[in-house]
């Protein structure tokens, strides 16, 4: 129960308005003491909790700006690396081009080489076979001359005058 102190004044003034002012000021007391007493225990805590979070967030958000920087500096490089390997490669490509140009010259070059020595031996050989036909052939004359010398003559003449004969024959000499 409310003291009767008040209820004089319950009448008039607030207490025309259904408000009793003895339990305003209670009430107004015990609001003051539980806003204190959350404002110890429970606001600090989340106002805290609040300002831990928006440090958080602040520094995810620096974090990302500054990924974000770290990840174009990183395509710029890749970007490098790649057109310094692509020029590399285009280097690699060309000097194997010139090596292969190189090895068909000096392919050619020696095919011609070897062709040449073919060339010669063939040469070597045809005179020596011609040689040793011409020698075949100047011994068959020989004996071809030495029976038709027979024949003409009508004698036999021995192989050694007769092949000076022939000789001479050959060469326009009597």
């Amino acid at each position: 129960m409310i003291p009767t102190v008040f209820a004089a004044e319950e009448a008039t003034g607030i207490g025309a308005l259904g408000i009793s002012p003895g339990a305003f000021v209670i009430q107004l007391i015990t609001f003051v003491l539980v806003f204190l007493l959350m404002k110890k225990f429970a606001f600090q805590p989340i106002v805290n909790l609040l300002q831990e979070r928006h440090k958080t967030i602040d520094d995810g958000v620096r974090m990302g700006l500054r990924m974000e920087k770290e990840k174009e500096k990183l395509d710029e490089q890749v970007a490098k690396a790649m057109r310094d390997a692509r020029h590399e490669a285009d280097q690699i490509i060309a000097a194997a081009h010139k090596d292969a140009r190189q090895v068909v010259r000096d392919a050619e070059k020696a095919a011609v080489v070897k062709a040449d020595r073919i060339l010669e031996d063939a040469e070597v050989r045809i005179h020596e076979e011609s040689a040793h036909a011409r020698r075949n052939l100047e011994s068959e004359l020989v004996g071809l001359v030495s029976e038709a010398t027979e024949t003409i003559i009508g004698e036999k003449v021995d192989k050694v005058a007769d092949a000076e004969l022939v000789k001479r024959a050959m060469k326009g000499q009597k």
